[in-house]
């Protein structure tokens, strides 16, 4: 693998709404890019007619993607590889290119998510399963739909290597993508994942018209309780102040299309878990979230009302109007946690320019 070969070539794993949207992003700035679509049927529209429209109707896609349905196509001879598969498939997917991976590859994932069971991050698995070292992760408040309208935004990219956040920076910025720097790669995972648990309440919220005074109730306690278990995992609290903590909580809260506040949504309109996730036609990360975090937070002997509520409505039957006044009339603790003024208090500076 020379760098001239792989130098304006990145490869996408993951033909999703935010998989084929990253690569759109990549493929208008002048890159080249392999697309992996596990489904030959998806892959060969793609290329043919230039859309992906069960994921993102309507877009013309960069004239830049070539999509394939064989990993060792889209994985070999490029220099940086950006992983989108769903958390629950991202192990299998990283076996597999376990054999196909060199070393001087270097990786950033997209996944907002943890692996149920093991809790595994997705740069732990990546580690786990293939040679690539140099790795990172993507998170921020992207919605997928506004940045394929062109619309600004920005994003995070977190690793302890340099030149993965330079390479990954190089291929996404533009005109409207402004694309930041952090070295706390656990506190950008965890703010990724532990936010759609907050955007499903954000969606209940809502759906059954409880005000914006509500609505920011739920962010700012909901950021409060994502910190708390984010540090406890060995997350720096300042990282919940930027875009893949705050910003990314915001939006997703905010945004009547995000896939989590979607699920609530149809929750508080009474469909049941399966209905609520079977009409949304994509993957929910909050709906598994949840399970895991209220299993960690047992573990770790941690507070966290407003997600054990959104768990208890996910798995356990509590309804919506219950959860909300279990919430209301529970115990009210201070508004900012003393332990987190002093995580936040020892904490070394993280974000880079």
């Amino acid at each position: 693998m020379t760098e001239r070969s792989t130098s304006r070539t990145v490869s996408v794993l993951g033909a999703g709404n935010w998989g084929t949207t990253i690569a759109h992003l990549i493929g208008q700035n002048g890159y080249r890019v392999r697309l992996w679509a596990r489904s030959a049927a998806a892959a060969e529209e793609i290329n043919s007619r230039r859309t992906n429209e069960r994921y993102l109707p309507g877009l013309s896609l960069s004239d830049n993607i070539e999509a394939t349905s064989r990993l060792d196509e889209a994985v070999r001879d490029v220099g940086l590889l950006c992983l989108v598969i769903p958390s629950q498939a991202f192990r299998e997917v990283c076996t597999q290119i376990g054999e196909l991976v060199e070393p001087a590859q270097l990786a950033v994932h997209a996944t907002k998510g943890l692996e149920l069971q093991s809790y595994a991050r997705m740069t732990e698995i990546i580690t786990a399963e293939t040679c690539l070292r140099q790795i990172g992760v993507l998170s921020g408040p992207n919605i997928a739909r506004e940045m394929c309208a062109g619309k600004p935004a920005g994003t995070v990219v977190a690793s302890r290597f340099p030149r993965v956040i330079d390479a990954a920076r190089e291929t996404l910025r533009s005109k409207q993508l402004r694309v930041y720097g952090n070295t706390d790669v656990i506190g950008v995972e965890l703010g990724g994942t532990l936010k759609n648990i907050i955007a499903i309440a954000a969606g209940i919220a809502t759906q059954m018209e409880l005000g914006e005074n509500a609505k920011a109730l739920l962010i700012t306690r909901g950021l409060s309780e994502i910190a708390r278990l984010g540090v406890a995992l060995g997350a720096d609290p300042m990282t919940f102040s930027g875009l893949a903590g705050i910003g990314d909580l915001l939006v997703t809260c905010a945004s009547p299309i995000s896939r989590n506040h979607r699920v609530g949504a149809a929750l508080a309109r009474g469909m049941s878990l399966t209905e609520a996730v079977d009409s949304l036609g994509m993957v929910a990360e909050g709906v598994k979230a949840a399970k895991i975090a209220h299993e960690l937070t047992a573990q770790l002997g941690l507070r966290s009302p407003l997600m054990e509520g959104v768990y208890r409505v996910l798995y356990d039957g509590l309804s919506p109007q219950q959860g909300l006044r279990e919430l209301m009339t529970g115990a009210v603790q201070d508004d900012i946690d003393p332990s987190l003024v002093r995580a936040a208090a020892a904490a070394k500076p993280i974000v880079l320019p």
